[in-house]
């Protein structure tokens, strides 16, 4: 194999924002495996909150280049297990590269990597769009920008939140997820709670700080909604941790290191009877179509992150009013257009 990581800086749709801070730029670290003439990518994208940046991603790759480049793919999971003692501590690089393994290794093989792991596209959930919070009439104007979509997903987390969504259900009849990013406190969230049931929500996602379990336990106990984790849910340990405080759990790729531990947190949180989400942070359609691999395991998916950006930088999984659709392009259909 030959290793190649790629920096870029891409400008968002719109400013994006969440509870916790906005962004207008997105700066996403690519990697590139080639082997026998086939190339495969993954992604990964700076993160303030987690500690990402593209001086550790590439940090943390270069020190597996040498087992990398000295060796054959054959099995992503075996990579993934080969470069764990040296990536472990850094997730976001460990997902770009498992990703890059696995579209290498759908190439080589001439089969899309859902298939090879003996899934089909029969039933599919619609992906979300997210609307970032923003004045409420900037809110509506982004639901009209894109318009149509069975479900979207409001970002909230203000002193506000409930004028946000009767003000937006007045535009759309779709279902609303809502998504606190940790905003919220217990009480806030109990009050909320009711009336965001009555205006056709389907569930919260993180509600409260990651570390603020005993709330979650109480706040599941009386919450007419489902809870899905979040931020309390980022690796594979965390699955069990959130049973009993949560409905359902949403993996996000670059939090637990790639496609190959996101396939076992879904079966764990199948076998302990917990509602199952993939979602992406922003991300191009490297990363957006690394998630539809995922998707026919899943309950619900968040995958809208491409179209949060002004240009993207890869052709692959597309997605029209929520509906995915798949390229015919082998492993998880990318290929670079910059």
């Amino acid at each position: 194999m030959k290793l190649r990581l790629h920096r870029f800086e891409l400008p968002l749709r719109h400013v994006f924002t969440i509870a916790r801070g906005s962004s207008a730029v997105y700066r996403a670290l690519v990697v590139e495996l080639e082997q026998d003439g086939l190339r495969g990518y993954g992604e990964a994208g700076e993160n303030d909150f987690y500690g990402a940046t593209w001086e550790n991603m590439a940090a943390a790759l270069e020190r597996v280049r040498p087992l990398l480049e000295g060796g054959q793919l054959e099995d992503p999971r075996a990579l993934w297990e080969q470069c764990r003692p040296a990536l472990e501590q850094n997730t976001f690089a460990q997902c770009a590269l498992d990703v890059a393994a696995h579209d290498l290794w759908g190439k080589l093989r001439g089969q899309p990597v859902w298939k090879l792991w003996g899934l089909t596209l029969a039933k599919l959930p619609p992906t979300d769009y997210t609307i970032g919070l923003d004045t409420i009439d900037k809110m509506i104007a982004k639901i009209q920008e894109f318009p149509g979509w069975p479900v979207y997903k409001i970002k909230l987390g203000t002193d506000h939140d409930l004028e946000i969504v009767r003000s937006l259900r007045r535009h759309t009849d779709a279902i609303f997820r809502v998504d606190a990013n940790c905003g919220w406190s217990v009480e806030q969230a109990l009050d909320l709670a009711p009336r965001l049931a009555g205006l056709n929500v389907e569930f919260i996602e993180q509600p409260l700080p990651p570390e603020d379990w005993e709330g979650m336990r109480r706040l599941r106990d009386q919450s007419p909604l489902p809870l899905v984790a979040d931020e309390s849910c980022q690796t594979e340990a965390d699955v069990d941790r959130c049973l009993g405080f949560f409905h359902g759990v949403n993996i996000k790729l670059v939090k637990c290191g790639g496609l190959t531990p996101a396939r076992r947190m879904i079966a764990r949180a199948r076998h302990l009877g917990l509602k199952v989400m993939v979602g992406c942070m922003t991300e191009s359609t490297v990363g957006i179509s690394a998630i539809a691999q995922l998707s026919p395991l899943l309950d619900y998916v968040d995958m809208d992150g491409a179209l949060l950006l002004a240009e993207d930088i890869a052709r692959g999984v597309t997605i029209d009013r929520g509906r995915v659709r798949y390229p015919e392009e082998n492993g998880c259909g990318v290929r670079l257009i910059r």
